[in-house]
């Protein structure tokens, strides 16, 4: 007789200890909170309060980031095709998903709180393939100490810019690696027309500085003062504003570029269910109120927030945008960006 199966037989307490641990090890750990892997290009301190917010209210599900550049996101969806990684995209140009779309790469599906989201922020198929929480738009950052120190007035316009007076005294970011560069650049070309944008892209270049890969950072460099103008989204004057720097916000005259951060499931997600929770909890309005916190235009727009320190009637100068236009030309795009300006985009 086993030695040790003859020290676990002494009494009927024995063997049902010995029953009790076999089932443990063989039951599911359904205790264990689900993992929902999120791509996205949200920061890493308001993604902590969403984060925290639905785990709150999905105890089950523990969402985990991977947070980079819009463009990078693409690419590594992209090439994780067949085999995806990722079980839901928040936080995305629509631009950026649209192309995802068309690749066949996300899964539709209509949210619970659809009915209630600004119908310019939904996708048109039905079931939509993506909706979005928010949205942001690009003006510029104008360092008004150093302006004055360097005897640089602020500019009114777009135009204004390719001004030599601004040489070497912008920044803006990649629109290969960042969905904020990439909006500008797209309104740029679709608003002044291919032929005269590229021709002022051509001269704005010869006043950028550097490209950088984040959209935030030229609005903290300008807010650092280490320039006197950063390209960025409203966002980034209203943080460094809050941190004392001495940036004006300028809302050009021909209007601004603006761009939705898209929520959607990745098509062959192993987590489905957890990933349309998620979905159901960023269409609500519970959602939409923590995201009035963060983004100056909401996908449920009664519950827009007045946000400090923009110009007057923000919201009324945004451009008209033809997003599909933008998408079905992002590569041809960004290629030609490449082509022509790659010389000063800073190292990694």
């Amino acid at each position: 007789m086993n030695v040790a199966a003859n020290r676990c037989a002494p009494n009927g307490f024995g063997r049902a200890m010995l029953v009790a641990v076999l089932l443990l090890v063989a039951m599911p750990r359904s205790s264990a909170a689900e993992e929902l892997v999120v791509y996205g290009s949200t920061r890493a301190e308001e993604w902590a309060v969403y984060k925290s917010a639905f785990e709150a209210e999905h105890p089950d599900i523990t969402l985990t980031q991977f947070g980079d550049a819009s463009g990078i996101i693409i690419a590594r969806i992209l090439a994780e095709r067949g085999s995806p990684k990722a079980d839901v995209i928040f936080d995305m140009p629509a631009t950026g998903i649209l192309t995802l779309v068309e690749e066949g790469l996300i899964e539709p599906y209509a949210p619970a709180g659809l009915a209630d989201i600004d119908p310019r922020l939904i996708d048109l198929h039905e079931p939509p393939h993506w909706f979005a929480f928010s949205g942001y738009a690009a003006l510029v950052c104008y360092n008004r100490e150093e302006g004055a120190i360097r005897n640089i007035p602020p500019p009114t316009s777009w135009r204004d810019l390719a001004d030599p007076v601004y040489r070497g005294q912008i920044t803006m970011s990649d629109p290969n690696s960042s969905g904020t560069g990439m909006m500008i650049v797209a309104g740029i070309l679709a608003t002044f027309g291919e032929d005269e944008g590229w021709a002022f892209l051509d001269r704005l270049h010869e006043n950028i500085a550097f490209y950088t890969h984040s959209g935030s950072k030229p609005c903290k460099l300008a807010g650092a003062g280490e320039y006197t103008i950063g390209l960025a989204t409203e966002n980034a004057p209203i943080r460094e504003i809050e941190g004392g720097a001495p940036i004006d916000p300028i809302i050009p005259d021909e209007g601004m570029f603006w761009e939705i951060a898209s929520v959607g499931m990745v098509k062959g997600t192993d987590n489905p269910e957890a990933a349309r929770r998620f979905l159901d909890w960023a269409s609500s309005r519970a959602a939409n109120e923590l995201f009035a916190d963060h983004w100056s235009i909401v996908a449920i727009r009664d519950l827009a927030k007045p946000r400090p320190n923009l110009p007057e009637h923000f919201l009324d100068r945004l451009q008209k945008i033809d997003f599909q236009w933008v998408a079905d030309n992002r590569e041809r795009i960004g290629a030609e960006w490449q082509r022509r300006y790659a010389t000063k985009i800073e190292p990694e």
